[in-house]
């Protein structure tokens, strides 16, 4: 094998490895499980009180507080992420009464 022809076998395989990284990278996460979504304690946005689902998909956000564990929160749209953000004391103390009241999965 002369030098170009070795030169670009390495480039060939460098895109070829180069391409499929990109691709893995695009792929998006598994959706959450059907049984998560039915463990959630609203069937309306914890911000808007709209129904989930009212305006296309409902956003699932991960808020993360220092000592605590992440928790998911789902919203009617991402407009309403801003607004959690301003007060989640306010909108987690309205989730957890929510997840009070509701019975215990078995």
């Amino acid at each position: 094998m002369n030098l170009p022809t070795l030169l670009r076998t390495a480039l060939l395989a460098t895109a070829l490895v180069s391409g499929a990284a990109l691709v893995a990278a695009d792929k998006k996460p598994a959706p959450a499980p059907a049984k998560a979504a039915d463990d959630y304690p609203l069937k309306t946005c914890v911000v808007s009180d709209e129904a989930l689902g009212s305006m296309g998909d409902s956003v699932r956000y991960v808020h993360k507080e220092a000592g605590k564990p992440d928790r998911v929160i789902r919203f009617c749209c991402e407009g309403c992420i801003d607004d959690f953000k301003k007060e989640p004391a306010k909108f987690l103390k309205k989730l957890d009464a929510a997840a009070a009241k509701k019975p215990a999965a078995k």
